[in-house]
């Protein structure tokens, strides 16, 4: 069914307001995602000792509901988009406060809670709600000399990455002090504040070093790669190598068999093995275009805050899709991180379409809606308060 031009029902006006080649390319990782799983995850069920296609069905599953939310978000006015994400920022940082008392442990760490027989990662959902929340906050501090905009941006901050540390997930929290920390950078910040920040980060991860025994062994053996166990990093790398090219072949993989987290973080090196490293360049391809088609957004809006939080997603998109490539390629310390849209992981998944969704809509061609900058300085009309 065509969609009319002159059609002012809200799905028209979203349709041609939309750009399509955004969405395309997001509906595309979506569909990449799903294939990656067949390839990737009937092994890792069967070593579980469960039905082969398991975890796909569970990832069609969420795919399906992922794709949903991409859509409805991406209909949202900013208004509503920050009402909702000011909701889910509250509700996700309580479950975090709550989950070293009540979550489910695994492999060292609680990062879940389990409902209803799904597994919830709150630290997934908090990450597209303190982007918008941060990217509000600073836009405040640019149009106000009060500096109570930037330090209850920081008081966040610091509250959100104490939660993380404490499950621990220092991935995640490495994660969002990037992400707090390029926001910083584009709303133009004081140097001077950036250095001090910089110096803390820096300090942060030598303490984490020398204290935390779990971070440093993995640093340690990042180093040294002989020095220790690199079990999954090693046949990772062997995945690219055994692919070549054109790759085995679907479903020929072998590597597959032995990695824990085929399905998950180390799902890229599947299909390298599988689909060769010309596959895996198209898909990095498609991964750039998101962000840079967005960034393009964000630097011609001429809203302050649609132009920081539409570039804050995008950043947060393209560092997580940074840090999973470079895990698997053994160029950063291993760590859990997923490859956005692609891994196996429910609220990763549905998370990154929530982030993805609120994306599309920032970048839509706003018709007649008023500059949410004067929501920001004061919610004040041409005639007076409101």
């Amino acid at each position: 069914m065509r969609i009319s031009r002159a059609e002012r029902s809200v799905i028209g006006d979203w349709w041609y307001s939309l750009d399509t080649s955004l969405l395309l390319a997001l509906a595309l990782l979506l569909a990449a995602g799903l294939l990656a799983s067949l390839a990737a995850s009937p092994p890792v069920a069967l070593r579980l000792e469960l039905e082969p296609f398991f975890f796909v069905k569970r990832h069609a599953t969420m795919l399906v509901l992922a794709f949903f939310v991409l859509i409805i978000t991406s209909m949202l006015t900013v208004r509503t988009m920050m009402a909702l994400v000011i909701l889910l920022f509250a509700g996700t940082f309580i479950l975090l406060v709550l989950i070293p008392f009540i979550g489910a442990s695994a492999k060292g760490a609680r990062r879940w809670i389990e409902v209803g027989g799904l597994s919830l990662q709150p630290s997934e959902f908090i990450k597209p709600a303190f982007v918008l929340v941060t990217a509000y906050l600073f836009t405040m501090a640019q149009q106000s000399a009060d500096k109570r905009w930037l330090l209850t941006s920081l008081g966040l901050f610091a509250l959100v990455l104490a939660t993380l540390v404490a499950q621990p997930d220092y991935g995640q929290s490495i994660l969002l002090a990037l992400i707090w920390a390029g926001l910083f950078f584009l709303a133009g910040m004081p140097w001077l504040w950036m250095w001090l920040f910089g110096g803390l980060g820096v300090g942060g991860l030598g303490a984490a070093y020398f204290f935390v025994p779990h971070v440093g062994k993995r640093i340690d053996r990042f180093l040294d790669p002989a020095g220790g166990d690199n079990y999954q990093v090693g046949y990772a790398l062997r995945s690219f190598i055994e692919g070549g090219w054109l790759g085995r072949g679907p479903g020929e993989g072998v590597i597959k068999h032995v990695l824990p987290d085929a399905h998950s973080d180390y799902i890229f090196a599947v299909l390298a093995e599988e689909f060769g490293l010309l596959a895996c360049a198209g898909l990095l391809c498609v991964f750039a275009f998101v962000v840079m088609r967005g960034l393009a957004h964000a630097h011609q809006d001429q809203d302050p805050f649609r132009k920081l939080a539409l570039a804050g997603l995008m950043l947060a998109f393209g560092l997580q899709v940074v840090l999973n490539l470079g895990i698997n390629m053994g160029l950063l310390p291993a760590k859990g991180m997923t490859l956005p849209l692609i891994s196996y992981g429910g609220s990763s998944l549905l998370a990154v379409a929530m982030a993805m969704g609120l994306a599309l809509g920032l970048s839509r061609r706003h018709r007649g809606e008023a500059r949410f900058e004067r929501t920001l300085v004061g919610m004040r009309n041409e005639g007076g308060d409101v």
